[in-house]
């Protein structure tokens, strides 16, 4: 039912897309016999707008990976740096907030992990949609900071790195199968806000694959058993995505991207002084509005690396100094 309200969709969108193409056609044409530029101008504003919602529905064709319907995790991690890094790690965690709710998304916070002065050390967001792990898939990797630090008394310029990881939602329609003899199970105090409950339950829970290391934590609910559910549903999720990444020949690729948050691994750079531009490093599409893009404007950009990954990746782009 679901694939098939899909290409309902699909197909009623490709029928009002022609009728409003031939509806701006014609008012070009009156225009033109009755000499009104206003009537052209509309008409030409019409297949412009026409043009963008094509260009948008023919990105979306790209998302037929096996789980791109799925909702999608993004883990949010800060770099070396302190409380630079850790504050641009929260600001990294909003703008995919703010992304989520632009697509009309539900954005749902997993865990968090407070800085120790200002911003966070990780975090985990749940964006449910439909495709929307096939949106986000491209956005794994290290992100570049360039700014006049607000904790500098100085006002020196620093770079900060922080990173995302994003791995799909597993539904019932995929079965993994995990050992518990595998796993090491943690109970410990949430961080965050949350009262006394917080301050005295050992109600957050953290989970640890041991063959792959991989760690899946949760401290959202305040029943410990929640949250046992929730992280238990996140590690099948992770090892899900690295079956994924080993099923494209990209394991190697994507644990390079992921060894060192810092130079020489990211995958976009944010440079807020001396000027202001957003570069994508796999793309080269840039942008000169970062306050926009940290405000949850990444479609351009996600568009380009999907396009680059389904066509073949772009020509290396050098770093922003």
């Amino acid at each position: 039912m679901r694939e098939r309200t899909e290409l309902e969709d699909r197909l009623s969108a490709i029928a009002r897309i022609e009728r409003e193409l031939d509806d701006a056609i014609t008012l070009i044409e009156l225009g033109e016999m009755e000499e009104d530029d206003t009537v052209i101008t509309e008409g030409e504003g019409a297949i412009r707008a026409l043009q963008a919602e094509v260009a948008r529905r023919q990105v979306e064709t790209l998302l037929s990976g096996e789980a791109d319907q799925n909702d999608t995790y993004v883990e949010i991690h800060s770099g070396a740096g302190g409380t630079e890094s850790q504050d641009w790690a929260r600001m990294l965690m909003r703008m995919y907030a703010r992304w989520g709710e632009r697509k009309g998304y539900k954005v749902e916070l997993i865990e968090e992990t407070d800085g120790e002065e200002a911003g966070i050390k990780s975090a985990t967001l749940m964006i449910k949609g439909h495709n929307a792990y096939g949106w986000l898939k491209t956005e794994s990797g290290v992100h570049r900071l360039v700014r006049i630090s607000p904790f500098d008394s100085n006002a020196r310029r620093h770079t900060s790195f922080a990173s995302a990881w994003v791995y799909p939602v597993i539904d019932d329609r995929i079965e993994i199968d995990i050992k518990e003899s595998d796993c090491r199970i943690d109970t410990y105090r949430s961080s965050g806000a949350g009262g006394q409950h917080v301050n005295t339950t050992d109600s957050a829970v953290r989970i640890t694959h041991i063959p792959t290391g991989i760690v899946a934590a949760c401290q959202n609910e305040r029943s410990q058993h929640k949250n046992r559910a929730t992280a238990w549903n996140m590690l099948r999720a992770r090892l899900y995505e690295l079956e994924l990444k080993k099923r494209e020949e990209a394991a190697s690729a994507e644990a390079a991207s992921k060894s060192e948050i810092g130079w020489g691994h990211q995958i976009r750079s944010y440079v807020l002084q001396p000027y202001q531009l957003v570069k994508d490093l796999r793309t080269g599409v840039t942008s000169g509005t970062p306050y926009d893009v940290l405000d949850g404007e990444l479609d351009p950009f996600i568009e380009a690396s999907l396009a680059a990954r389904i066509y073949g990746a772009a020509d290396k782009v050098e770093d922003i100094d």
